[in-house]
């Protein structure tokens, strides 16, 4: 049997997907949601509070640390490995307790650096949850800001390059599965990349909250042991320096809303790219859209023919997970009992998971991206066999020419029918307009009909 180390390791061995089939579209991810990543977290948070305190005049037992030593304490996290999650968790199977650990381990490494006087001062006046809700908040904003932000962003410039590279491309539009007033294929991209840039902008302008307010946010410890120092003002520099935003009322734990927040923008998110990806799958499904072929690849053990989208079927079904989960933490983390319940905890620890899906719907539509192309002949020929869209622009010129029923005499003609070119032009010719407006009508076609649709694509 091997090891279980080796079994983590194994992709093959892997219970979830992300760290298994999709290990190499999300490994980069676990540098900030993994066991190691979070231990390196606590690690941080309990380094830089432990600075933070020697800088504070108001406590003449802590002395201030040096530029040099300062750089000291900050390499016990900056080099932080593996080596060294292995002794936390070693630490942890003794005492039980996760951030005891990490306690600990800094002990160890202070020693080494002749600091024993500096022990009573690691984890002074603090509950656990001071370290872990800040550490866990790091985790999510800079997974956020540096992998998925990212990610989101490249899918957004791909579909801005689509709108514009077919922003003059007509095709049939649908509206509740019937043919519809013509549109362009650059206009129906762009609608998508409007309605996410909206959301990226929102989530780039996103701060989470945190408390470092003690084990029922009263910071009793705190005030008792220095009652002259600002702790306030202490805590809400400390949080802002290490890039979050102090939440001073709380109860034994931050309340969550701020990352609920986060939360349910990457929900609002992944449902416009659940949107886009069936819309994409649609238009495969039509025709209209053609997938370059992959040399190798195999489209159907039975059918050699086919070039399925698969990447926006995974997209989708993936995106579907993510808001699964982001679903639940979003309606399980604001409840907790009194000053705090565990559920939380166990429940928290599975907001990488969440991301992990949403960051491999993105990756996945990015790959499908790459491999359409607009099917022109086919686009043309389907909106040849569809003259009927042309009956709004011909009632709206008998209105325009006074006409009191001309969407009844379009419908008496187009509802229901075949409708061709020699039809609509036999149509126009009987109609009582000026010569003027007949002869735009005549000379219409479905591929002209589409407004003002390719300027649309430069609206900011």
């Amino acid at each position: 049997m091997p090891s279980k180390e080796s079994l983590v390791s194994e992709p093959l061995k892997a219970i979830s997907p992300l760290d298994g089939r999709y290990f190499k579209s999300t490994e980069s991810l676990s540098e900030y949601f993994s066991e190691h990543a979070l231990i390196r977290y606590r690690t941080k948070v309990e380094i830089e509070y432990l600075i933070s305190l020697s800088l504070e005049n108001g406590i003449p037992e802590l002395k201030p640390f040096s530029k040099k030593d300062q750089q000291k304490l900050r390499k016990i996290y900056n080099s932080f490995n593996l080596d060294d999650s292995k002794r936390v968790k070693a630490i942890e199977i003794a005492t039980n307790h996760d951030v005891k650990a990490v306690e600990y381990f800094i002990r160890e490494k202070l020693e080494k650096l002749n600091k024993k006087r500096i022990f009573p001062w690691i984890h002074f006046a603090l509950t656990s949850e001071d370290v872990n809700n800040l550490s866990y908040s790091l985790m999510w904003q800079e997974a956020f800001k540096n992998e998925f932000l990212p990610t989101l962003n490249d899918v957004i410039k791909k579909l801005k390059t689509i709108s514009k590279q077919f922003s003059k491309t007509p095709m049939l539009a649908l509206t509740h599965g019937q043919s519809a007033t013509p549109t362009t294929f650059g206009k129906e991209i762009s609608v998508f990349v409007h309605r996410l840039n909206r959301q990226h902008t929102y989530m780039k302008g996103h701060t989470l909250l945190g408390k470092f307010g003690g084990a029922t946010g009263t910071w009793a410890a705190h005030s008792l042991a220095y009652p002259k120092v600002n702790w306030l003002r202490f805590t809400k520099k400390f949080v802002t320096s290490l890039g979050l935003e102090a939440n001073l009322v709380t109860t034994q734990i931050e309340p969550h809303d701020s990352v609920i927040e986060s939360y349910h923008s990457i929900i609002r998110t992944d449902n416009i790219l659940i949107d886009l990806c069936r819309d994409i799958w649609s238009y495969v499904s039509r025709g209209i859209l053609k997938q370059k072929k992959v040399p190798g690849e195999v489209g159907s053990s039975t059918m050699p023919h086919k070039i399925n989208p698969i990447q926006f079927e995974n997209a989708e079904g993936n995106l579907g997970l993510a808001n699964a989960m982001l679903g639940h933490l979003s309606n399980k983390l604001p409840i907790s009992r009194m000053q705090r319940d565990l559920t939380d905890s166990t429940t928290l620890r599975n907001q990488g998971i969440a991301m992990g899906y949403s960051y491999l719907g993105c990756k996945n539509i990015l790959k499908g991206l790459k491999r359409i192309t607009v099917n022109n002949s086919k686009m043309k020929i389907e909106l040849n066999e569809h003259w009927e869209v042309l009956a709004e622009a011909i009632q709206t010129i008998l209105r325009k020419t006074g006409s009191d029923n001309a969407y009844e005499q379009l419908k008496n003609m187009t509802q229901g029918t075949e409708i061709t070119q020699s039809s609509i032009v036999e149509f126009v010719k009987l109609l009582h307009i000026p010569k003027e407006e007949k002869d735009k009508l005549i000379a219409l076609t479905p591929e002209e009909y589409i407004g003002i649709a390719p300027k649309l694509i430069d609206i900011k």
